[in-house]
C-alpha cells in the first residue's frame, strides 16, 4: 500500500460519496460496505487502524450469553446471526471455540443448562453445535487447570474466537481491494459546512502536517469512544452520547489453563462474567467493567491496580494454580463506547446497552456509536443505508453477508495471513524469528510495512503482529531490530527513527504495567 498514492487521491477535487471518520471496527465495517456497493469511499483514522478499543477486546465473536440474563433477546439473536457470517467470511481469522461453565451446585448446573438451550434456540440454523451437560469428571478432563473442589458438573457451549486487530487489517484491505481509500495517521481536525450542512472535513497528515480539505456527500462519524469529540466539531453544545467503561485483560502462559477449551465464570463480585481463554498459545483472562467517564479523551487507558487484583482474586478462586502479578506476560485495557440511555445509572456500566445507535444531527453528520466486534458488519450495513438516505445517493443493495474478507482462502487454514502467506514467505527474513518467545518473523515486519500500512514500530508489534499482547518484555527486546527494518523499508530520518523507538518503548512499558 503506497501512502503517497493514497494521499494524492485527497487532492482530487471531486467529492467523495462517503467520508468515514474512524478506523476501528465500526468505521472499517462501514468502509467495506460502502466500497462493496460501489460508492467512492474515503476512510481516515487519527492514529492507526484498530489502535483503540478495537484491539483490546476479549477476542470473541459471540452472541453474548450474559445478555440473556438481561433479556436482550433481539441483540443476542442478531449477534448469533452475525457470528455465523464472520465465521464464513473470515475463516482464517475467526474459528469456533468451546466454552465450559462449571457448576458447584445442582441449581446452578440446571440454570446454566437451561439458559444455554435458549442460546441454542436463538442461534437457529446458525448454531455451531448443541450445548451439552457435563458431569464432574468430564469438566475436570476438559479443564485440567480448574480447581475441582466441590465441583458437581457443568455445561459446554460453543462461540467464536478471533484476532481483533488482524480482522481490522483484513477489513481495511478488503475495503481497499474494493476501491476505497483508507488512511491512518490522518485525523479530522475540522468539519466543513455549506449552508449549515456538513459537507466534508479538513484532514491533517500526522507525519508531515499537510492539510487536506475534502468534500463528501455523506460524512460518517465512526470514531468509537471519541464519537462525542467529532459530534462537538459539528455542534459545540452536543450532549454526551457515550458513557465510557473500561475493561482489562491479563495474559498468562498456557499452563495455567492447559487445553483448547475456554472457562467461563458466570458470577463475579463486579457483576460481569470472567473468561479464561486459550488464545494464540497463551491464556487470556478478563474482563472487568469499570466506569471511567473522565477518560473520554484518553487514547491509551491503563489497567487499574484494583482491576488487576480483582481478576487475580477471581482466578485464584477457580484455578488450581493461582496466578500472581509476576506471572503476567502482558496486560491491556480498552474503553467500551457504551450508549448512555437518558437517566441511566452511569455507576453501573455493566447494565448499559452494547447495542449500537445511529444518529443524524440537524447538520447531517451521521454518527454510529456503541456496538461490538461481532456486529460490525451489521453496523456497517445499517449506517450506509442511513447515509444513502441522508445524502440521496443511488440505492444499492448490501452485499456483505456473503462477502469474503481479504486473505480468506475459503476454508480454515489456521494461518492469520490466509492467501497472503505465500507472498510474505517470499520476503527476506521469512525464517528469521524476531524473538525465540514470539512466533513472528522479520518477513512479517516487512510485509506489514509494504502491504498493511504499518507506519510505526508500535503498529507492527501491537497490531500487525500481536507481540505486545503475547509477551510485552519479549516484544520490547525486538524494538531495535524492527527499527532497523523500518530504516530499510521507509528510510525515516534519524529524528523520526528516535521518535518511533521511544514511542515503542513507552508502549511496551504500558503492556508491562510499568508506571
Amino acid at each position: 500500500m503506497n501512502r503517497d498514492d493514497s494521499l494524492a487521491a485527497l487532492r482530487d477535487p471531486r467529492p467523495w460519496d462517503i467520508l468515514i471518520i474512524g478506523g476501528g471496527a465500526s468505521g472499517l465495517g462501514a468502509a467495506v460496505d460502502a466500497a462493496a456497493r460501489g460508492y467512492r469511499t474515503l476512510l481516515v483514522e487519527a492514529r492507526d487502524f484498530a489502535s483503540g478499543t478495537s484491539m483490546c477486546s476479549t477476542k470473541l465473536i459471540h452472541g453474548g450469553v450474559r445478555y440473556l440474563r438481561q433479556g436482550d433477546i433481539g441483540m443476542v439473536r442478531n449477534a448469533l446471526r452475525e457470528r455465523s457470517y464472520l465465521l464464513h467470511n473470515a475463516p482464517h481469522l475467526v474459528h469456533p471455540l468451546a466454552f465450559i461453565i462449571p457448576a458447584w451446585n445442582q441449581i446452578d448446573r440446571l440454570m446454566f443448562a437451561g439458559g444455554l438451550k435458549l442460546y441454542d434456540l436463538l442461534s437457529g440454523w446458525h448454531n455451531l453445535a448443541a450445548s451439552q451437560g457435563l458431569n464432574r469428571q468430564e469438566v475436570i478432563a476438559a479443564l485440567p487447570g480448574l480447581n475441582s473442589t466441590g465441583l458437581c458438573g457443568g455445561t459446554r457451549y460453543w462461540d467464536g474466537q478471533f484476532d481483533d486487530a488482524r480482522l481490522a487489517i483484513a477489513l481495511m484491505r478488503t475495503a481497499s481491494d474494493l476501491g476505497a481509500t483508507c488512511l491512518n495517521y490522518l485525523p479530522a481536525i475540522r468539519l466543513l459546512k455549506t449552508h449549515g450542512r456538513v459537507t466534508g472535513a479538513v484532514l491533517r497528515d500526522a507525519e508531515t502536517g499537510e492539510e487536506f480539505a475534502v468534500t463528501a456527500n455523506a460524512v460518517i462519524n465512526a470514531s468509537g469512544v471519541h464519537a462525542d469529540s467529532i459530534r462537538q466539531l459539528d455542534d459545540a453544545n452536543a450532549s454526551p452520547l457515550l458513557t465510557p467503561s473500561q475493561g482489562i485483560h491479563l495474559v498468562f502462559d498456557a499452563d495455567f489453563l492447559p487445553g483448547q477449551q475456554a472457562l467461563m465464570i458466570p458470577k463475579t463480585e463486579d457483576g460481569r462474567v470472567m473468561f479464561a481463554i486459550p488464545w494464540q498459545g497463551k491464556v487470556l483472562l478478563g474482563t472487568t467493567d469499570t466506569p471511567r467517564p473522565e477518560l473520554r479523551q484518553l487514547n491509551d487507558p491503563q489497567p487499574l491496580a484494583e482491576e488487576i487484583d480483582f481478576l487475580l482474586r477471581t482466578a485464584a478462586g477457580v484455578l488450581t494454580r493461582p496466578p500472581t502479578r509476576a506471572d503476567i506476560r502482558s496486560a491491556f485495557a480498552g474503553l467500551r463506547p457504551l450508549i448512555h440511555p437518558e437517566h441511566s445509572d452511569a455507576k453501573n456500566t455493566a447494565a448499559l446497552s452494547r447495542e449500537h445507535a445511529i444518529l443524524v444531527s440537524p447538520a447531517g453528520l451521521i454518527t454510529v456509536a456503541g456496538g461490538k466486534w461481532t456486529t460490525c458488519r451489521l453496523m456497517g450495513e445499517q449506517v450506509i443505508d442511513r447515509a444513502i438516505a441522508v445524502a440521496g445517493l443511488p440505492a444499492v443493495a448490501c452485499p456483505t453477508r456473503t462477502l469474503k474478507l481479504h486473505g480468506s482462502p475459503g476454508a480454515p487454514t489456521g494461518d492469520a495471513y490466509g492467501t497472503d502467506a505465500p507472498q510474505m514467505a517470499a520476503l527476506p527474513g521469512h525464517d528469521q524469528l524476531l524473538h525465540p518467545k514470539l512466533p513472528y518473523s522479520e518477513a512479517m515486519v516487512r510485509f506489514a510495512i509494504r502491504f498493511e500500512a504499518a507506519r510505526t514500530i508500535d503498529d507492527v508489534l501491537a497490531r500487525r503482529t500481536r507481540a505486545l499482547f503475547h509477551d510485552a518484555s519479549a516484544a520490547e527486546a525486538c524494538i531495535e531490530r524492527v527499527g532497523e527494518i523500518f530504516v530499510d523499508e521507509l528510510q525515516p530520518t534519524p529524528e523520526r527513527l528516535v521518535t518511533l523507538m521511544q514511542s515503542a518503548h513507552a508502549s511496551a512499558g504500558r503492556f508491562r504495567l510499568e508506571n
